[in-house]
């Protein structure tokens, strides 16, 4: 009887203290997790507010008709703006209203800039020829750009309730030129994912296919401006964040040389990463679209914020030359296999190139393995991921990380174990 009580006493105190752990867990999850619900309320109201700015400059022009505004490509929609054929007041109660309808059907916003109005008023008072490339545009933003006064998520818990001090680079040169940013858009959370989707905020759909996703991680703009709820936004990219969900969605960016654009006032959820740059870039409608933007963006007020920036123009007379282009290409990299569409895509663009006069060159991609293990995936998670499982702290994982997140918070003997394992497959080859 004794060794029968001492057993009992034994699973007994094992299970106290297990709910212990468990009690201590959530009280140091709490903090994180209880900023979500007042997030999400925050983002109630500030689409309320949203929609109180649309009635107001509604009842400014009630016979307003959004649809010719709408359908104005961003070139045309800016130079009305600075002659004066369209007022302010009626392309931001176009975007408004639209951009809340998108909303409604695919959630891809996450915060409004109620500032705008007041830098529409100050626009109004500026000389024409103070009137930027972009005057008057309205211009939305992903999540992670620096808006004083507002968070950049990053889709994280950690994140919220920490509002930006000050407008990052990028968004200062915009509004130098004239645009007016007006909400922010929907991330995976960490924007390690090709989908969009975080705990906070939720799942941003694809308006193509309803069942499908944006892509990732600037998923909320794609949906966005192929919905038309936008004209011209700003998104990021490590390894395809821009050029995904573009290609998702049926629109255009563009992934910058890094470096090219500041990125001083963007969040993210590691930074410090050399062996893999994660740059901004532009997104639109159309090519033209984003040469405007970079034509605005590359101007004396970057390299003057952000003197490592260096200054070079916009090459106009590389962009509009008609000489004979020689363009690389090829139709896998050689690491991951395309599927038959994609390779058919890759071929289809290179005959469109060849017949168009430019010189068309296949080539292979050069240790591709090294640099996809070594310097892509290593310079992100060179620490083994502690940085990104720090941020996660007290939060929800979402399951579009989850997978990722299992995988970097394994005890380090099972990982070396599991890659002597894989390193032994491949050495050793399928049978």
């Amino acid at each position: 009887m004794p060794g029968v009580a001492w057993l009992l006493y034994s699973v007994l105190g094992a299970a106290l203290l297990a709910l212990l752990g468990a009690a201590l867990l959530f009280w140091h999850h709490a903090p994180a997790r209880n900023k979500i619900p007042r997030a999400q309320k925050r983002r109630v109201v500030a689409l309320q507010q949203m929609e109180a700015l649309a009635q107001r400059l509604r009842e400014q022009e009630p016979s307003l008709d959004p649809k010719p505004i709408l359908e104005l490509p961003l070139e045309m929609l800016a130079q009305k703006l600075r002659d004066e054929e369209l007022s302010l007041e009626s392309v931001l109660c176009s975007y408004l209203e639209e951009a809340l309808k998108v909303h409604q059907e695919v959630n891809c916003l996450t915060d409004f800039l109620g500032e705008c109005e007041e830098q529409l008023q100050a626009l109004k008072k500026l000389k024409r020829t103070e009137r930027g490339l972009l005057y008057g545009v309205p211009i939305s933003l992903k999540d992670p750009y620096d808006c004083k006064g507002h968070d950049s998520t990053c889709g994280l818990a950690q994140f919220l309730e920490k509002p930006a001090d000050k407008d990052g680079v990028i968004v200062k040169v915009l509004k130098a030129q004239g645009a007016i940013p007006f909400f922010k858009t929907n991330t995976p959370q960490t924007l390690y994912s090709l989908n969009c989707s975080n705990p906070i905020y939720g799942q941003t759909l694809n308006p193509l296919n309803l069942k499908k996703t944006p892509g990732g991680s600037s998923g909320g703009e794609g949906a966005l401006l192929a919905k038309g709820g936008s004209i011209l936004s700003m998104g990021t990219d490590t390894g395809g964040s821009i050029r995904i969900p573009a290609s998702f969605c049926g629109i255009c960016g563009l992934r910058t040389t890094g470096n090219r654009l500041s990125y001083s006032g963007v969040a993210a959820a590691v930074k410090g990463k050399k062996s893999v740059t994660t740059v901004a870039g532009p997104m639109a409608r159309d090519v033209e679209s984003l040469a405007l933007c970079l034509r605005a963006l590359l101007s004396e007020d970057m390299h003057q914020l952000d003197p490592t920036v260096p200054f070079m123009p916009f090459r106009e007379e590389v962009y509009s030359s008609n000489q004979p282009l020689r363009i690389g290409y090829c139709e896998t990299d050689g690491f991951t296999q395309p599927s038959p569409s994609m390779a058919r895509a890759v071929r289809l663009t290179s005959r469109l190139l060849q017949d168009a006069g430019h010189q068309v060159i296949p080539f292979s991609i050069p240790c591709v393995e090294y640099a996809v293990k070594h310097l892509f995936l290593g310079g992100p998670f060179g620490d083994g991921g502690a940085t990104l499982l720090e941020k996660l702290e007290g939060d929800i994982v979402d399951p579009c990380i989850k997978s990722m997140i299992t995988m970097l918070r394994l005890p380090d003997p099972l990982k070396c174990f599991l890659s002597w394992i894989l390193k032994y497959r491949v050495s050793v080859g399928p049978r």
